[in-house]
């Protein structure tokens, strides 16, 4: 079986009935006695990535509901089942878990601990055949962040003078191939509307194949990976790995005259190397976190999926920065058309890892 209960979690969650206030509660709790918590991914909270995300969204809601927080960073896979039992036997209200890799800890201590909530950050829950689940207390964050890859795929192709682009993941899960998938079909519709050929290095759609680090934290083997598609050519590269992608950055900078798409947050902002960084694919998990501890708080707390698109501003494209000027503006306004297309159905890009 995928799901395993402990017994300790079992027992934890009977002493805590009686002083946890979760879905069951039946009112709203005083924001003074809510404790939100958090438990990272292994990229640590200053990944300048989507654990520095998570981390900024429950920070934003100890600041403007005035809960309490708990935090518990990951060193690595082993930690994060007695990362998320110890949220439960210090009585989260709401726990969430950051990234993909969480699922199976988050899903398994929100069944076994009923009266309290859960979150997880960048997946949907899964039954022992992979077939997706609703769990009546644990809500998932996923975004659709193809729909923004589209676009930075586009410019990526339309701001490269060698004529090809590159990308690469942390570890091939739909989390990140659906980056990948996106930024393919941008770089494909640009190729169509401008009768060009420009080639994408990393990542094959169709046949799901592709370079990935391994890990979200081995920053030289980012660094190895970003020289490899430089040295074939790529002079615009999306790396999508977190804090992995602050080697490929390194590379980058080496190599003069090669440009970023950064993910997750705006990495002109959240980086030292906005200075070669073209765009951002943004996910808004930070305003997703504190939505849903406003949720839980006021007792409002549902398992429906947030799910972040172009249309509701969950996902997006970064300002281009330093590149504002170099970027053409016939290619600005074509991005925006195609934003448009996007949001109002006229254009649908398909993935077959976006959240569904």
């Amino acid at each position: 079986m995928k799901k395993l209960v402990s017994a300790v979690s079992i027992a934890a969650a009977s002493a805590l009935v009686l002083s946890a206030c979760g879905s069951g509660s039946g009112g709203e709790t005083n924001a003074e006695d809510f404790l939100g918590c958090m438990v990272s991914d292994s990229g640590g909270w200053d990944d300048q990535s989507f654990n520095q995300a998570g981390r900024e969204g429950l920070q934003a809601a100890v600041d403007n509901l005035g809960i309490q927080e708990k935090l518990a960073e990951s060193q690595g896979d082993a930690d994060f089942g007695p990362n998320v039992d110890n949220m439960v036997q210090q009585g989260c209200n709401l726990t969430f878990g950051v990234g993909f890799l969480l699922e199976d800890s988050i899903q398994e201590a929100a069944e076994a601990n009923p009266d309290l909530n859960f979150a997880l950050i960048d997946s949907t829950f899964s039954d022992a055949d992979g077939k997706p689940v609703t769990v009546d207390n644990a809500k998932p964050l996923v975004f659709n962040t193809a729909e923004a890859a589209y676009l930075a795929g586009y410019v990526a192709a339309a701001s490269s003078e060698s004529g090809k682009v590159g990308t690469f993941g942390g570890i091939q899960i739909p989390s990140v191939t659906v980056f990948m998938d996106g930024f393919a079909d941008g770089v494909e519709k640009f190729n169509e509307d401008n009768k060009k050929d420009v080639k994408l290095l990393g990542w094959n759609k169709k046949k799901q194949d592709g370079s990935f680090s391994g890990d979200f934290e081995n920053q030289g083997q980012g660094q190895a990976l970003t020289k490899q598609l430089i040295s074939q050519g790529a002079d615009v590269i999306m790396p999508v790995a977190g804090p992995v992608g602050l080697g490929a950055a390194a590379a980058a900078k080496e190599a003069k005259d090669v440009k970023l798409v950064w993910v997750d947050s705006d990495g002109y902002e959240s980086t030292e190397y906005g200075d070669i960084i073209l765009t951002s694919v943004v996910k808004q998990i930070a305003n997703a976190v504190e939505d849903t501890v406003s949720e839980a708080q006021k007792d409002n707390f549902s398992s429906e999926p947030y799910v972040g698109t172009l249309e509701n501003e969950g996902v997006g494209l970064a300002p281009y920065h330093d590149f504002d000027d170099k970027v053409p503006e016939d290619v600005k306004k074509d991005v925006e058309t195609l934003k448009k297309q996007i949001i109002d159905g006229s254009l649908t890009v398909d993935s077959e890892n976006s959240p569904k």
